[in-house]
């Protein structure tokens, strides 16, 4: 769903206007979290069916409308998998743009990815082309298909105290949603010590007793890379002047990084799976005089790859890593038992 900066400013502002829009749309999201309560209450009862599918399901969503880190989540889980001996492919619900998808198949070249919307017919196409194990990307709401391991983010760097749903906020569920889930990430790129542990306690609180364990996860940039597989170290970065662009859902967390890492960084902030074009890269490269780097997202860089021109200065992006801060050894016991799980036989 792209972000508009009119809903960001609604979302997430702290203005009498943006208090004013959220107001107004107030019915519209309490209209749609009763709408979201009854179909949650409906599956819970068992009276809306959901297909357990042939192959262990591992779901990775959110609460919320993007920007929680769920590609490079999904992409350690699906090289986790491999290690253990799975053959995991990934399914996610894929946007018009076809940004996620290509992002996975660079991620993980060598694991299938399947676009659909229908999250049970993925999962059928991933068992034809030998798969043993389902990573479902962004499907926590998808509950027509019965799941092995659910994995939930939230992110620490976009909390906010007052968690309205949509349309007033980005909330598609409320915090207690989070009962549903095997195991809860706090996810952070920029956000304190002091604010990923603010989120902790209010998430712990949130949970009943014996419910989903909380971990702790750092989304870390770990170097600079182009798409025809140039590196470059991150250190690389200290002290030069940089072009960032981000048509992601928190553009700020990402410029932040890179002024983290010592650049000196003026930023350009495109919506959530802007669909680039010939002129949006004539327009990045004159912001981009002789001596400016630029540096992009790789959810950007496979979309503007194909427009770059070839004689100029190439267009890089930042690797994420992922490091666990707290919690490790409980996601890793986790993937263990999924890849424990055998396949429906036949």
């Amino acid at each position: 769903m792209p972000l508009s900066d009119a809903i960001e400013r609604i979302w997430y502002g702290r203005s009498a206007g943006a208090g004013a829009a959220r107001l107004a749309l107030s019915p519209l999201a309490a209209a749609y979290a009763a709408v979201a309560g009854v179909r949650n209450r409906l599956y819970d009862a068992g009276l809306l069916p959901a297909t357990e599918p042939a192959i262990p399901a591992v779901s990775v969503g959110n609460l919320t409308v993007g920007g929680t880190g769920k590609t490079p989540i999904v992409a350690w889980i699906v090289a986790a998998a491999r290690d253990r001996g799975c053959r995991p492919g990934v399914v996610l619900r894929g946007y018009r743009d076809g940004d996620e998808a290509d992002v996975h198949r660079t991620l993980n070249p060598h694991v299938p990815v399947i676009a659909s919307a229908d999250r049970v017919a993925g999962i059928r196409a991933l068992i034809e082309r030998g798969c043993d194990l389902a990573v479902l990307d962004d499907a926590f709401q998808h509950r027509r298909t019965q799941r092995t391991l659910d994995v939930v983010l939230v992110n620490a760097d976009r909390w906010a105290g007052v968690r309205w749903p949509l349309p007033a906020g980005p909330w598609r569920e409320p915090v207690s949603s989070l009962r549903r889930a095997q195991l809860v990430l706090i996810t952070r790129k920029v956000a304190t010590a002091a604010i990923v542990d603010t989120v902790r306690r209010a998430l712990e609180r949130a949970l009943s007793r014996g419910a989903a364990p909380v971990a702790i996860v750092s989304l870390v940039p770990a170097s600079l890379r182009t798409l025809d597989r140039g590196a470059a170290a991150l250190g690389s970065l200290r002290g030069a002047r940089v072009r960032a662009v981000a048509g992601v859902a928190d553009p700020a967390a990402f410029f932040a990084q890179l002024r983290a890492a010592g650049a000196r960084v003026d930023g350009i902030a495109f919506r959530d799976h802007h669909r680039y074009t010939a002129a949006d890269v004539a327009e990045i490269r004159r912001r981009a005089p002789p001596g400016v780097t630029v540096i992009c997202t790789l959810k950007d860089a496979v979309k503007l790859g194909a427009l770059w021109p070839r004689e100029a200065e190439p267009i890089w992006y930042v690797s994420q890593r992922v490091e666990f801060e707290r919690g490790g050894e409980v996601v890793q016991a986790a993937l263990d038992a999924v890849s424990r799980v055998r396949p429906a036989p036949g």
